[in-house]
């Protein structure tokens, strides 16, 4: 069971425990909050050792394990900003309804790769900090990790959401949006290392869920609830040491779950300040979440000798 720390536990000046991750989840337009996110955090003299990303995630945090700096952030804000306008997402409803019959996708992926390119360095080895991200493999119906070789086709096949992106094939598989099978992995975080988390999510976390209108909502309510039942599991688990800060988005119940079209970049500057703002005004006066690591159960020969002692 996990227990709230003290507010003086932890902050970005503060000596955090161990290497310190970013996390950065997935939620598609929603995704521009983590940009507000990471500039705060960046703001604060908060440096991550480790990123961890998945889906839209994936692209938030390759750019920043390419540069650590403000100015990607700068670079991630235009690129948010002009989402709407871009070629990524271009097409009318008939070039659309062409391509979904012809291929089984809303979209081809070479726009998005071509930015990608752009943006990243050709491999993971390049990034001047670790960075990690998910996938899930059709084949094997399982979640595939990518710490190691080329970048840019493990950050595509991250975000591939099936139905408007292709799958991305890697070698002999088929990958597809990571967010179906890890959408905020604060365990891989953990079990690389880290001590000390920071999870930067869209906000849904947040906002209240309720049964759907029609019946394509059916399938996105219970994503969602698959979604938040990993998360919980997972900040149920943490082990003793390991100490999580979950930001804030600062929008309040802000977009509806179900209403938020994927194409839509109205607000995104918006979305991307107000999470900036709240955040900072978290790492003022910081509330982790985690298990003192004096009040870990002992290792069983620690155990074992103190019965001995006792006796």
């Amino acid at each position: 069971m996990t227990t709230i720390l003290p507010a003086a536990a932890a902050g970005p000046s503060a000596a955090a425990a161990g290497p310190v991750a970013f996390v950065l989840g997935g939620g598609g337009m929603l995704g521009a909050a983590e940009v507000g996110m990471l500039r705060a955090l960046l703001e604060a003299g908060c440096r991550p050792d480790l990123l961890v990303g998945t889906s839209v995630g994936a692209i938030n945090g390759a750019a920043v394990a390419a540069d650590p700096t403000v100015g990607a952030l700068d670079r991630l804000t235009e690129l948010w900003s002009d989402l709407g306008s871009s070629e990524i997402f271009a097409g009318g409803p008939a070039k659309r309804l062409a391509t979904v019959v012809q291929h089984g996708y809303l979209h081809s992926n070479a726009p998005l790769r071509l930015l990608l390119r752009q943006q990243l360095p050709a491999t993971f080895e390049e990034l001047p900090v670790r960075f990690q991200c998910v996938a899930a493999s059709i084949e094997r119906a399982a979640a595939h990790w990518f710490g190691a070789g080329p970048l840019v086709d493990a950050v595509l096949a991250s975000c591939a959401v099936p139905a408007l992106l292709p799958p991305v094939r890697i070698d002999d598989e088929h990958y597809v949006d990571g967010g179906l099978i890890d959408s905020t992995p604060v365990g891989r975080a953990v079990s690389l290392g880290a001590r000390t988390v920071y999870v930067l999510h869209v906000g849904r976390i947040e906002r209240p869920l309720r049964p759907g209108r029609w019946p394509w909502e059916a399938g996105l309510v219970a994503f969602e609830i698959a979604r938040r039942r990993g998360f919980a599991d997972a900040m149920a688990n943490l082990p003793a040491g390991v100490t999580v800060h979950v930001l804030p988005v600062g929008d309040g119940n802000g977009a509806p779950l179900l209403g938020l079209r994927y194409r839509s970049a109205s607000g995104v500057r918006r979305r991307i300040e107000r999470a900036r703002e709240a955040t900072a005004a978290y790492l003022e006066r910081p509330a982790p979440v985690g298990r003192p690591q004096a009040a870990a159960e002992p290792a069983r020969g620690e155990r074992e000798e103190r019965e001995v002692s006792a006796r």
